[in-house]
């Protein structure tokens, strides 16, 4: 089975990418290379990963998440998740991955946390 990905700019450097099928080793460098565009030539500050078309995740899988939010941190930026699948947020609960990840269970909630992100930015402008 492939993997596909999509991505959507909600805002100047704030993305979300929609992965669907299985993250596993025979698939993820689809993901990796999507995300390397982003925090390369996207200048991407914030990525969230909307993962409810992935029912499979790999170490590899994982590995590529774990990258994105390490090299979002360093650049100042910050990696959220959304709409995990149950077995896909099992897995991450396991390794501890998902107390330091921002989840949205929506892309409603999500737009919320963008809109009150600018607005508190604008706020410390001000």
């Amino acid at each position: 089975m492939s993997l596909t990905v999509t991505l959507q700019e909600k805002m100047p450097h704030v993305y979300v990418l929609y992965p669907v099928g299985p993250l596993d080793a025979n698939t993820f460098q689809v993901l990796e290379k999507k995300v390397d565009f982003l925090l390369g030539e996207g200048q991407a500050k914030a990525i969230t990963f909307d993962m409810a078309g992935v029912h499979y995740i790999s170490s590899m899988g994982i590995r590529v998440v774990v990258k994105a939010k390490k090299q979002l941190k360093q650049q100042g930026g910050a990696l959220s998740m959304m709409n995990l699948q149950p077995q896909v947020r099992k897995v991450f609960e396991i390794i501890n991955a998902l107390p330091s990840l921002q989840i949205f269970t929506s892309i409603e909630e999500f737009d919320d946390y963008l809109t009150e992100m600018q607005r508190q930015t604008v706020q410390g402008k001000q």
